[in-house]
């Protein structure tokens, strides 16, 4: 390292940025990334086959004793549907158990039992699988999901400038090719939450707790196959930070499960994510320096940070030596190594990073005020910025761009600036989830795309009647809104027929959840009218006018302490 040298997350002169035959403009390498990708049903060794290409998620069958042993079922029973193509062209046995490696790739599992819905098949997994499916759809649905919208390119076109090109650990995060996506995620029955030897289809194999990017990550081991399934080794540079918002992935505890897998000596290494891995010298060469480049990230922000390197100051200081270049394992093709350096200081450290400036910030509108005006006015900051950009600075001419667009008197033409800036560094960086998250953030600001709906909870009628009386009603705090809540004390009892009761009592700011006891306001009705009103079919007022909900106790306090949470259900 070098005081010379920047951090690489883009080419500042775009000399290496092209244009594919669909239109897509990217940097090279990230269309490279996408070959490695390729569609390809591999066979790992004989009955062992791993589908890549797929989803975003690999879909791997292994041949046991009694059946087949499916490992993942990827983001939709149509994508588990294609997988069992494949599948029948090398064997019909059926498919008797499922494993999951970890939480995010289970929706097709009902596919499975598409040729006979009655059939025993086993699913394992971790304890903590069904949980944490849960708990991505709840209290924080609209950050996730809008982070998904951002990182996967979900609404960036087929083709054009813009055009998606693959989202670093696959072609796309949903097979376009699958005109429906059907949710058919079915339970383990048959958990674990530590190291363990499990007998499935007639084959001895042995799990491992091996945390990444989910903390209920496992890793497989066949040994009489010398195969090892995983959720640690990806096609990429490992992703410490997740530009879509997750929680820290402390790499020391990942490189405890990378060191075991490479205990075991395996000839055949499957991930859940790319190509599979044959030769246990090959094994041995590409993931040691893969678990090596992770140790180093945290080494050196350790040693930085120790000496007083703020936040931004790692960012700029700390890269990956130029050999780690020379593997995909190790390359920047999804995420970028100077965000996970800030990651693992904010997860060591918290938010606060020394830098005074960031002690007690202006709020972001003030802030670009100010700039601006000390800057000499708008016109003075786009001239900087548009000059910027022609300089290949497009750091600054972000920064800049940022001012102009969140500022008090922001134009169309700035939020377009801005928008040209992010579109450039889209198309000059090797990673897929910058261009990705760089290209839906610029259609937003130029009007190409509205963003907006990703920022409230859309709570279905299904996910609320699926769900238990405590979850459809417990949400319901992350949506209080405080000025409407001061000087407010109701403690309310939700009774929905068929369903345990279920509660919040409403004071100081906030809404307690509560099992409904001692609750000196009753609301009584099924779950579907609750459903109703909170997705807007119906309102709280037509639903008590109408008799299908019924309020004891005080019905104004009930009415103003219902009204506090932003549903336009229950405010009118």
């Amino acid at each position: 390292m070098t005081k010379s040298k920047r951090a690489r997350s883009f080419e500042s002169d775009g000399q290496n940025t092209i244009t594919l035959p669909s239109g897509q403009i990217t940097h090279r390498d990230h269309a490279e990334q996408s070959e490695r990708l390729v569609r390809n049903f591999y066979e790992v060794r004989q009955g062992v086959w791993c589908l890549v290409g797929n989803g975003l998620s690999n879909q791997t069958f292994i041949d046991a004793p009694d059946g087949i042993i499916a490992i993942d079922t990827g983001e939709s029973n149509e994508e588990m549907r294609a997988a069992i193509i494949e599948l029948r062209t090398k064997t019909s046995r059926p498919i008797v158990a499922v494993l999951y490696t970890h939480f995010h790739y289970v929706s097709g599992t009902q596919a499975v039992l598409d040729d006979n819905p009655t059939q025993e098949v086993q699913i394992w997994g971790h304890e903590k699988i069904a949980y944490n499916r849960v708990r991505a759809t709840a209290e924080i649905a609209p950050s996730y999901g809008r982070g998904l919208v951002e990182q996967f390119a979900i609404t960036l076109p087929q083709d054009g400038p813009d055009g998606i090109v693959n989202v670093g650990l696959g072609r796309f995060y949903r097979n376009p090719e699958h005109t429906t996506q059907t949710n058919g995620f079915i339970e383990p029955k048959n958990t674990f939450n530590s190291q363990c030897t499990i007998e499935v289809a007639g084959l001895s194999i042995d799990v491992t707790p091996a945390p990444s990017d989910a903390d209920d990550s496992v890793t497989f081991w066949f040994s009489t196959l010398g195969c090892a399934v995983n959720n640690l080794v990806w096609p990429v540079l490992f992703n410490i930070f997740a530009i879509r918002g997750e929680e820290y992935r402390d790499p020391r505890i990942m490189l405890n499960g990378v060191d075991h897998l490479l205990s075991l000596n395996a000839d055949h290494l499957i991930g859940a994510h790319g190509m599979p891995i044959c030769g246990a010298d090959e094994i041995l060469n590409r993931v040691t320096k893969y678990r090596d480049s992770i140790q180093f990230l945290w080494d050196q922000t350790v040693r930085l940070t120790n000496r007083g390197y703020t936040s931004t100051e790692l960012a700029h200081e700390i890269r990956l030596p130029d050999f780690y270049d020379d593997d995909n394992l190790t390359s920047e093709f999804y995420g970028v190594s100077e965000h996970h350096v800030r990651q693992i200081r904010s997860g060591l450290f918290g938010w606060f990073d020394g830098d005074p400036a960031n002690l007690f910030p202006l709020p972001r509108e003030e802030h670009a005020n100010r700039m601006i005006a000390g800057f000499g006015g708008r016109e003075t900051v786009r001239k900087i910025a548009k000059e910027s950009i022609q300089k290949h600075d497009l750091r600054w001419a972000c920064e800049l761009g940022s001012w102009l667009s969140y500022s008090t008197d922001s134009e169309t033409s700035d939020r377009a600036l801005l928008a040209n800036a992010l579109r450039l560094i889209a198309q000059r960086t090797t990673a897929a989830n910058i261009r990705n998250w760089c290209l839906t953030r610029a259609r937003d600001l130029d009007g190409t795309l509205d963003l907006s709906r990703f920022n409230s909870h859309r709570l279905t009628r299904r996910q609320i009647i699926s769900a238990s009386a405590e979850r459809s009603v417990h949400i319901l705090r992350v949506m209080l809104e405080p000025e409407r809540a001061i000087g407010l004390d109701a403690n309310i009892c939700f009774n929905f027929t068929g369903h345990e009761k279920t509660g919040l009592h409403i004071r100081n700011c906030i809404a307690k959840q509560t099992d409904g006891r001692d609750a000196n306001i009753q609301v009584n009705s099924t779950i579907e009218i609750w459903a109703d009103i909170l997705t807007g079919v119906t309102s709280l007022s037509d639903a008590i006018n109408s008799g299908t909900l019924k309020i004891e106790g005080n019905l104004n306090i009930a009415k103003s302490a219902l009204a506090v949470f932003d549903i336009d259900g229950l405010r009118s």
